[in-house]
């Protein structure tokens, strides 16, 4: 376990009341702990994201999350991250980091995305309407066929410790198709690494951070529940859970 992941509580936590139950990260309750740690983390961002060289009070904000976790010794920390990545290639190294491993196959995102942004400048300097049609779907073919790949280089492990990738966890669900960015949500990331280094999942909580989002709908330091379309299958699976874990938490 990285220990620079894992935040110390500022705030004296002794009078507060810690639950025993994972809460429900679909429902809008917040707990006392995890509002505490997300103030906490909030400060932390502040402070860190003048290094980012991006403007979150001008720019487009990001959605952000914490879990509070209770290591074998009963002592509390909670862990921070962002859904999918910093703007502007930034970097911070105590967030908790993508599921996926960019390394894998020797780095055949990262090529693959480079194959897609080259066939996009060659649709943009095209005046040839043939080959515009041509390019734009070979481009979809290729998009498709690379983000097939990616979730099934994105492996999850539950608290069984059994793994699956994205796609088998979606198509083993009601949904059966993962939407794009699935698996980069913060509640999966926090969650995969609590449960990977042995550390009890007991309160999560996510936040928008910066200025709203097209929709209009994020306002900068509101708190909103796990998103149900990318999150819920992933939750589900690692946690060992149907409807009695969105209903009624989860002990683990």
């Amino acid at each position: 376990m990285n220990k620079q992941f894992l935040f110390k509580f500022k705030t004296d936590i002794s009078c507060v009341y810690i639950p025993s139950k994972l809460n429900n990260p679909f429902s809008s309750n917040l707990t006392e702990i995890a509002e505490i740690a997300a103030k906490e983390f909030q400060e932390f961002i502040t402070l860190e994201s003048k290094k980012w060289n991006y403007d979150f009070s001008v720019e487009r904000g990001k959605m952000f999350g914490v879990l509070v976790v209770k290591k074998k010794d009963n002592t509390y920390f909670y862990l921070g991250t962002v859904s999918g990545k910093l703007p502007k290639d930034g970097v911070c190294k105590r967030f908790i980091p993508s599921v996926f491993d960019e390394s894998v196959d020797d780095f055949f995102i990262n090529k693959g995305m480079a194959k897609l942004s080259e066939i996009g400048n060659k649709i943009k300097h095209s005046n040839n309407p043939s080959e515009i049609i041509f390019l734009k779907e070979k481009r979809k073919k290729k998009s498709a066929s690379l983000q097939k790949k990616l979730f099934e280089n994105y492996h999850f492990e539950n608290i069984s410790g059994k793994q699956k990738n994205i796609l088998a966890i979606f198509n083993d669900s009601k949904q059966g198709k993962p939407p794009a960015a699935s698996g980069e949500c913060s509640a999966p990331k926090l969650l995969q690494y609590a449960i990977k280094n042995h550390l009890k999942p007991i309160a999560l909580t996510e936040f928008w951070w910066g200025n709203s989002n097209e929709n209009k709908d994020k306002k900068h330091k509101a708190y909103y529940p796990a998103c149900k379309n990318r999150c819920r299958p992933i939750l589900e699976y690692l946690l060992e859970d149907d409807e009695l874990f969105i209903k009624e938490g989860l002990e683990i």
